[in-house]
């Protein structure tokens, strides 16, 4: 594995983790914090208040890096061929701002070379050689300062995505969860665990009980051409996210988006803007919002591409008009 320093600079890890240099080794969410976008004023943030639920964000670009702008620091990090020892960097960074930490754990490696078949991967979890991988992540976290929310094999139930679990049946990612988890709460006592569906119909098949779930995460996106171009008009947060909620509220869970993001004409991103961190009354169980600040990483279905979900513009000329199409 090639190690880095953990000498390394904030100002060089906020290059790496925005894709000005290319790491696929390192853990991606912490900026430089110095970013000059930070600060930038923006209609696409969401609008918070003091009655507002927590709100967080993976914020590679550092447009949250305000204190009292986020509550919760996501990071996304594999399993393998990552260097661990930059995690110190986002406590340090979440610390100074007064937030927790979520970590995404992807059980696979990020580098294009990584050839395992989804069958594979599931055999050497369930056969505990994947112990030790799960094992590393976690006695990192142990180490660190803030609180943590581990979120492990995110978006299960999305067949049509990239991601290598989401091709397993119920019962067998209902397996290796349990494994993983009980594997982490040997090396890191007091996280969280967040089991994380997309929220589409069939997900209770992945719930992996009630003793392995501390909260419910789901995705959350709006993207206008894609509303309209589905259904004909645009759709508003809450429409978006009544069907996940309803197929997991009973398991009297908290319940977090854990990924949320809206891209289209102003009045559209403004519908979104001022609803997504609101409290809902039709959706009492829901606790937080976090931010997916970055452009799409794979393309969405039906040709409508990657939307930008950043809540600060790069060029004018990329936002969508009113209107969407």
């Amino acid at each position: 594995m090639n190690r880095k320093s953990k000498a390394i600079t904030f100002a060089s890890l906020g290059l790496l983790l925005s894709g000005t240099v290319l790491a696929a080794n390192m853990p991606r969410g912490i900026p430089e914090p110095n970013s000059p976008t930070m600060a930038t004023p923006s209609d696409k943030r969401p609008v918070l208040t003091e009655n507002s639920v927590d709100f967080g964000a993976y914020d590679p670009h550092g447009d949250f890096g305000t204190p009292g702008s986020s509550k919760i620091e996501h990071l996304f990090l594999p399993w393998e061929d990552v260097d661990l020892s930059t995690l110190t960097l986002a406590d340090d960074y979440a610390q100074a701002r007064g937030r927790s930490l979520m970590i995404t754990i992807e059980p696979w490696s990020w580098s294009p070379e990584w050839r395992v078949t989804e069958g594979e991967l599931l055999r050497s979890i369930l056969s505990g050689e994947r112990d030790e991988n799960m094992a590393r992540v976690c006695s990192a976290a142990a180490a660190l300062k803030s609180p943590v929310i581990i979120r492990w094999g995110q978006e299960m139930d999305e067949t049509d995505n990239q991601f290598s679990w989401s091709h397993w049946r119920g019962e067998d990612f209902k397996a290796a969860y349990r494994r993983v988890v009980n594997v982490c709460r040997s090396h890191l006592k007091n996280a969280k665990f967040m089991w994380s569906p997309k929220g589409n119909e069939g997900l209770e098949a992945f719930y992996p009980g009630d003793d392995v779930v501390d909260i419910v995460g789901l995705s959350v996106f709006g993207y206008q051409p894609y509303d309209q171009g589905t259904t004909g008009r645009d759709q508003t947060f809450a429409e978006r996210l009544a069907p996940g909620y309803g197929r997991v509220m009973n398991y009297g869970k908290p319940i977090m988006v854990a990924e949320l993001g809206y891209e289209g004409g102003g009045s559209y991103v403004a519908s979104w803007a001022a609803t997504v961190a609101e409290r809902h009354a039709e959706f009492p169980q829901l606790t937080a919002v976090v931010y997916f600040n970055d452009r799409e990483i794979y393309d969405w279905p039906q040709g409508y591409g990657r939307p930008d979900w950043r809540v600060v513009r790069d060029n004018i000329s990329g936002q969508v008009p009113d209107g969407g199409m």
